[in-house]
């Protein structure tokens, strides 16, 4: 009797110590976790931090008057570290202005457009190819770039800066015209960069700035809140025309919106004023609600090939709104025989949709 109760005693400590180890590992189970949730928390908080930091960095005070320019080049200004580009397609011989008579301010640098972007599809070009042309023309992060020319190839080169890392990207609000009105002097005679060597941030800065093809497909099929808004003109918008020589097809991305332009695939009457300088925010975004379009939502722009629809999205990012920039536009679009398509505004009732593979192949404009 006296071993069977020594016996039985002997297990039942046995069985305490078990427990008690279970409930050691079960406190060790519950710090690892806890500890866990503490380390991804503290990671979630950096990347927040980093993000801030990163959008703290961006100005968004972009159209500046030509006052502000001469300021900067006579020394008046706190901008004392700084790169002035005329951008239009082409080397400089080739602008309607820089070497001719209209001449170029004081000190700027042609770019050709060409240097940022590349065919058939004229998205932007690789990282490694931005970065080379920008340090080629002098061009860092920390440099304050201020850009003027004749058309949308200013806005696309200058959002080209800006998507690289360029921390403080200005426009001449008016361009060449506004400068010479204020009865500035121009020049004739050209100016070579001063070569960079280390463009102080990986390339591209700002990848968030663009969308590519899928990710506008999809949004297009999926997301209620996402608007694709097309800055091309009438007949581009209604099918009538593809706006360009080397487009054969005409049409737009089934349930793209329309956000206007001009005339032509050069012309932005809608988003600029009579003395070519640009209209306010208020305005633009008058003619976008009568188009259907809210700035509550996600935006992203596109054109034929990327130039016009960089021109609202600058005056959208300066009064804080984050849209995007479909690059492919309609030239990537109507490559892909699949996508849906839209011939027609989709408010009339002769609208067609159908695919890619169906449209003709004559519409590209002489």
């Amino acid at each position: 009797m006296k071993k069977l109760y020594k016996l039985l005693l002997v297990v039942a400590v046995m069985g305490m110590a078990f427990t008690a180890c279970d409930k050691k590992d079960d406190n060790k189970t519950d710090n690892t976790k806890q500890e866990q949730k503490t380390e991804q928390k503290t990671e979630e908080k950096t990347e927040e931090k980093k993000e801030e930091s990163t959008n703290k960095q961006v100005d968004r005070k972009i159209f500046v008057d030509p006052q502000y320019v001469k300021d900067v080049i006579d020394g008046k200004s706190d901008v004392k570290d700084y790169v002035l580009v005329e951008a239009t397609w082409g080397e400089s011989k080739d602008s309607p202005d820089y070497l001719k008579e209209n001449g170029h301010i004081k000190g700027a640098i042609h770019v050709n457009t060409d240097s940022i972007e590349v065919g058939p599809v004229w998205n932007l070009r690789k990282p490694e190819e931005i970065e080379k042309a920008l340090l080629s023309q002098g061009i860092t992060k920390d440099k304050t770039v201020i850009v003027y020319g004749p058309d949308t190839g200013v806005t696309r080169v200058a959002f080209t800066y800006l998507y690289a890392g360029v921390e403080h990207v200005k426009i001449l609000n008016g361009g060449i015209k506004a400068w010479k009105d204020k009865g500035f002097e121009t020049k004739t005679t050209e100016n070579k960069p001063v070569v960079a060597t280390d463009f102080g941030t990986k390339i591209p800065a700002h990848p968030e700035y663009l969308i590519s093809l899928d990710q506008a497909k999809d949004k297009l099929e999926n997301d209620k809140n996402f608007q694709l808004i097309s800055i091309r003109s009438e007949k581009e918008w209604k099918g009538i025309e593809s706006g360009y020589s080397y487009i054969p097809k005409a049409g737009e991305p089934k349930g793209a919106l329309w956000g206007k332009s001009g005339k032509d695939n050069s012309d932005m009457s809608y988003y600029t004023n009579p003395d070519g300088t640009y209209k306010s925010f208020d305005e633009v975004k008058k003619m976008w609600e009568e188009q259907g379009i809210s700035t509550d939502k996600e935006m992203s722009f596109y054109c034929g090939t990327g130039w016009r629809a960089t021109l609202p999205w600058f005056i959208a990012f300066e009064n804080g709104l984050n849209p995007t920039i479909f690059d492919g536009g309609w030239n990537e679009w109507q490559m892909h025989k699949e996508l849906p398509v839209q011939v027609g505004d989709p408010k009339d009732k002769d609208v067609q949709f159908t695919t890619v593979d169906k449209l003709p192949n004559d519409r590209a404009t002489k």
